[in-house]
């Protein structure tokens, strides 16, 4: 089983930048396809970006693409988020998830995700 755990959460301004960290143990994530996702305050936890285990791969929410991206370096057992342009819209606990499709067919479907971080607050304020 993998561990993950989530840092670089924080009070910005919009327009500002965040680079999120996954460090993961328990196992090496090169196992594994790694994601992030957010839950916003009442809201349901939305797929956010996926890298593959290669690293090769990305996928982007609409939400997010061409304003983040997602890296992995399996040598270091880490995977992050770097935001851009960060909107108060952006304000949400992320989520680090591996084995996006563990359960079912999807990486972003987060009831299909095999493991979860705990979270970590970003709050961009206006």
């Amino acid at each position: 089983q993998v561990q993950l755990v989530e840092s670089g959460g924080a009070l910005v301004q919009a327009g500002g930048s965040l680079r999120l960290s996954c460090a993961a143990s328990g196992r090496t994530i090169s196992n594994y396809d790694m994601g992030w996702f957010r839950q916003a305050p009442e809201k349901e936890r939305k797929f956010v970006a996926i890298v593959s285990r290669s690293g090769d791969s990305l996928y982007y929410a609409d939400s997010v693409k061409g304003r983040s991206t997602i890296s992995r370096d399996n040598a270091k057992n880490t995977v992050y988020l770097t935001m851009n342009s960060l909107k108060p819209e952006d304000t949400a606990v992320y989520y680090c998830a591996a084995d996006l499709s563990m359960y079912c067919n999807s990486y972003s479907d987060p009831r299909c995700v095999g493991y979860w971080g705990q979270g970590t607050q970003v709050t961009v304020s206006s």
